[in-house]
């Protein structure tokens, strides 16, 4: 998952510091930068908030894809589509949990939005499924299957 050169040339080619994004996302320059050389993981909160301002796709900051930008991007009311792709591909929870080495009732509370989901795990999925991060997140209402070779 090598997503802080993406962070940084996004940033780079808007003409914003660190101590911008920072601003943007409400938190240290100093945890920012953290992101950026992936001695942190970013929290999804922090991507997505990211990638909103930027009117930018998920799946292209974790490497998932080279398309930097979707047509009809949702920022606002995501839904979860973890499940409904699950229930589509006949995947059970187990078998999604066993997969990710997690258990079956984080899986769950995925699904419920009881709980918001790990960028890491996310990406995970994503690339075990090659299933869009965007979609799965529901910033985008089609499945989009990624290309392997992205």
């Amino acid at each position: 998952m090598n997503y802080g050169i993406n962070l940084k040339k996004i940033r780079i080619l808007n003409n914003k510091t660190q101590a911008d994004i920072a601003n943007i996302l409400n938190i240290s320059k100093y945890t920012y930068s953290h992101y950026e050389t992936q001695d942190a993981i970013i929290p999804l909160k922090h991507l997505i908030k990211f990638c909103n301002y930027f009117n930018i796709s998920i799946d292209y900051i974790l490497n998932l894809t080279k398309e930097i930008k979707y047509k009809n991007l949702k920022k606002e009311n995501l839904n979860n589509n973890l499940k409904l792709y699950r229930k589509l591909n006949n995947i059970t929870q187990k078998e999604l949990a066993n997969e990710l080495n997690i258990t079956q009732s984080t899986i769950s509370e995925y699904e419920k939005g009881h709980k918001i989901i790990s960028t890491p795990i996310l990406y995970s999925i994503s690339k075990k499924y090659n299933i869009s991060a965007d979609y799965l997140l529901g910033r985008i209402d089609k499945p989009k299957h990624l290309k392997k070779e992205d």
